[in-house]
């Protein structure tokens, strides 16, 4: 039988005490967690008792709520994005609906993680600039560049989308994301394999597009 007193001595072995940037990284990913299962409705008090840390503790490494929300957002949307996504979205030696295909394929594999969708959902729902922060982000680096990239293939001078062509654009956008929804948030079999799905959404975007593009080139000059 093994002696109890060893066992004990055994467990009793002290923890390795955390370096400063190693708690700060434990308490990010304490929070990624929390706010993806119950959303941003903890108070700073509540938060630092539901990550097991005093309030004075907690304010040391994040000085408010919004610095912690800062830094769940770097953690889960900033680390994720990678530059050569927009690089695939404008490299013109492959064909448009290969390589927006391609870059939906990659993006969304990175996306299409529970608490990167339920933080952007709960985030939307409370107002939190997570959710305005990675809008402008997506508007910027991928809906802005699509569009550039179909006036280019549709031999069009180059122009700044205009507001109502972003809306649908993110209306399409945001129809691959709802992919994402149903199987991480509703739990339930999408209808479509997801490449299918991407390649549909993709189809349409272009197609929408250029429609647009021929009304604007028919519609009499001013």
């Amino acid at each position: 039988m093994p002696d109890a007193t060893h066992a004990a001595k055994k467990d009793d072995k002290p923890r390795r005490r955390l370096s400063s940037d190693e708690r700060r990284a434990d308490f990010i990913q304490k929070s990624i967690k929390l706010f993806a299962e119950e959303g941003f409705e903890s108070s700073t008090r509540e938060l630092a008792r539901r990550l097991g840390v005093t309030q004075p503790l907690l304010y040391r490494y994040f000085p408010s709520k919004q610095d912690l929300v800062s830094a769940v957002y770097d953690e889960v949307y900033v680390r994720r994005w990678r530059p050569e996504w927009e690089a695939l979205i404008a490299d013109r030696s492959r064909p448009l609906t290969e390589r927006l295909c391609a870059f939906y394929g990659v993006y969304t594999d990175a996306i299409f993680h529970p608490d990167w969708i339920r933080i952007y959902l709960y985030s939307g729902l409370k107002g939190e600039e997570i959710n305005a922060r990675y809008m402008r982000v997506v508007t910027t680096r991928i809906l802005a560049p699509i569009f550039a990239e179909v006036r280019h293939e549709a031999g069009l001078p180059e122009r700044a989308p205009t507001e109502e062509e972003i809306d649908k654009l993110w209306v399409i956008h945001g129809g691959i994301f709802y992919f994402g929804v149903v199987k991480l948030v509703y739990a339930k079999t999408p209808p479509r394999h997801k490449d299918s799905a991407v390649a549909f959404g993709v189809r349409a975007m272009i197609e929408e597009l250029k429609r647009e593009f021929s009304e604007e080139e028919r519609a009499p000059r001013r």
